[in-house]
């Protein structure tokens, strides 16, 4: 795999761990929680979030918007586990896929359904700020709107050492 691609399948297992040990710190109540009329639910974001590695995918596959509606209309995902469950699975199918890309193959300009167009590596990129985006809704509810802060390590940061060797400190910042 390339170095780039690498890369954002590092970001998105940090995504993956830390969206994790969020669900893990939540009640199975919380999930029917919806701090916005007309809004996702704190369950129906993160079910949200449990397909995207896959929706986003089947997107970059060029589906169209029926076929979409069709993937959305079959994931009957209910409880943390099986949120979870989605979760690993998806972003293993998203990796599997992308690991098996030519460098061609990553350049290769395919259409959403709503005309916008990328590279395969522009929509792995993508699939990441989606990630990176609800995420930071996710934690921004739990904390702002429910005073219930997760307490997860947000990010994680390489530094180089003085002898050449990469030491990975991770943080939480307190106005995160």
């Amino acid at each position: 795999m390339n170095a780039y691609r690498e890369g954002v399948f590092n970001q998105i297992n940090v995504l993956i761990q830390t969206i994790l040990s969020i669900v893990d710190k939540l009640e199975e109540s919380d999930l029917e929680k919806r701090p916005t009329e007309n809004k996702y639910s704190i369950g129906e974001l993160l079910k949200h979030i449990a397909t995207i590695c896959e929706a986003d995918l089947l997107i970059s596959d060029e589906k169209t918007s029926e076929e979409m509606d069709k993937y959305y209309s079959i994931k009957l995902i209910k409880s943390k586990e099986e949120i979870k469950e989605e979760l690993i699975t998806n972003y293993n199918l998203l990796k599997e896929r992308y690991t098996a890309y030519t460098e061609n193959e990553l350049l290769q300009k395919k259409t959403a359904y709503w005309g916008v167009t990328y590279t395969r590596y522009e929509w792995l990129l993508y699939i990441l700020a989606h990630l990176y985006h609800h995420r930071g809704q996710l934690h921004g509810i739990l904390v702002h709107f429910y005073k219930q802060d997760p307490n997860i390590l947000l990010f994680e940061l390489i530094y180089r050492s003085l002898s050449q060797s990469f030491i990975i400190y991770s943080i939480n910042r307190p106005y995160c």
